[in-house]
């Protein structure tokens, strides 16, 4: 008989003080609860902790997607916010996802991905240019902050006077991560309602004169006769925005930061760039922006000998999942030379919910990366970083002051 979760003894990290706590402080906490236990309590239920368990929960489709639940876990009643709510393919499940995958699947393949390569190189170098004679930035509001927007719009086939708005709506609607919804309610849905309004009309533009970009290759999307509507349409433009922008800025900016303390790796990057792919699996292992996924079991689901009823929410720690000593050698050293594993990096997640946008997130810190590392040469930190607080979902630095050798 499986004994109920509220009734196994396991490490408790419920105390709210985890809340004020900073990254390497939770970091050390749950990997010492690692130590002990594959499973742990947190605020919300279970924290899930040895890379195994992460994956096997992650593929099992009984166990649910929790960000449609954001607002529900939050405690906000708002009845327009209620009566706005829509399935997002971060979201679906069951036969809803898997139709929503099979048609946009194609347009996110790493071929395509590729094919924005020279582009994302000729940002990276504008970007840079305006700072590298300098010898300083702040890298987090100087590069960070405006690298991903002109491939989003790219993408989009938005013009570049638009840039400032894509960049407004997905820091707006982020916030819904933040954990302040109250507040933020506000900001949301006006960003949302904006960002719904120029979609619809750039699908209603890319009806009558396609083109070659991302919402042409949506509206030609069939499979056995099923194409997307636009209500589809105007929400995977949406998903891709949030998707596409804020964890790029922050993981750039944790990949940098880490640099900045491994000068070494730094300089090995910029004589040997065939190592970018490494260096960006090594980065978003060793220290990834999104640090944990949040699932609720849709039934009553039996796992390693323990029920947990229907409804009962899990936390997959990514990030101590990421520095298992089962799973990876010398997990606390950080190494861009690391040879690549059958079990990847969990920063992308895992199972159906796997991040779709992963091909063009890697492409993007690929090329970023190589192009800072080889034009910001003698890289260090040039005072404290200030970073976002540890309870937001996407985590990196607001400010990420650094000096290098001018060029």
């Amino acid at each position: 008989m499986p004994t109920l979760a509220s009734d196994v003894d396991m490490p408790d990290l419920t105390s709210l003080d985890r809340l004020t706590m900073t990254v390497d402080e939770q970091r050390a906490q749950s990997a010492a609860a690692a130590s002990e236990s594959w499973i742990a309590r947190n605020l919300f239920g279970y924290s899930i902790l040895h890379y195994d368990d992460v994956v096997a929960m992650l593929r099992d489709k009984r166990w649910h997607s929790a960000s449609g639940k954001i607002v529900e876990m939050s405690g906000i009643e708002n009845p327009e916010w209620l009566a706005r709510r829509r399935t997002s393919i971060l979201s679906a499940e069951g036969d809803e996802h898997t139709r929503l995958r099979r048609l946009v699947g194609p347009a996110f393949s790493p071929r395509h991905a590729d094919a924005l390569r020279p582009y994302m190189r000729t940002v990276v170098n504008e970007l840079l240019d305006t700072f590298t004679s300098k010898g300083e930035a702040d890298l987090a509001v100087d590069f960070c902050e405006h690298y991903p927007i002109p491939i989003i719009c790219e993408l989009f086939g938005a013009p570049k006077e638009d840039w400032q708005l894509f960049s407004n709506w997905a820091t707006d609607i982020f916030r819904i991560f933040n954990g302040n919804l109250n507040e933020d309610m506000p900001a949301i849905i006006r960003a949302q309602d904006e960002l719904d309004a120029y979609v619809s009309d750039i699908i209603e533009q890319r009806r009558s004169t396609p083109t070659d970009d991302l919402i042409s290759s949506l509206i030609a999307a069939e499979a056995d006769g099923d194409r997307l509507s636009h209500a589809e349409l105007v929400m995977l433009c949406e998903a891709v925005l949030m998707a596409g922008t804020d964890t790029t800025r922050n993981q750039l900016g944790c990949s940098v930061s880490l640099f900045a303390n491994h000068p070494d790796q730094w300089r090995l990057l910029a004589e040997q760039p065939e190592l970018a792919p490494r260096a960006v699996e090594e980065t978003m292992r060793y220290f990834g922006a999104v640090r944990g996924t949040a699932r609720f079991a849709s039934v009553d689901i039996e796992y390693r000998d323990i029920l947990f009823p229907a409804g009962s929410f899990i936390g997959t720690s990514l990030a101590t999942a990421n520095r298992d000593p089962e799973i990876f050698d010398n997990p606390n050293d950080f190494d861009i030379t690391r040879e690549p594993s059958n079990k990847p990096q969990l920063t992308f997640g895992s199972g159906i919910h796997f991040c779709l946008g992963a091909a063009l997130a890697r492409a993007e810190q690929q090329e970023a990366l190589v192009l800072m590392a080889q034009r910001l040469p003698d890289l260090e930190l040039a005072g404290e970083i200030t970073w976002k607080p540890s309870s937001v979902g996407i985590f990196g630095p607001d400010k990420l002051p650094i000096r290098f050798s001018p060029t």
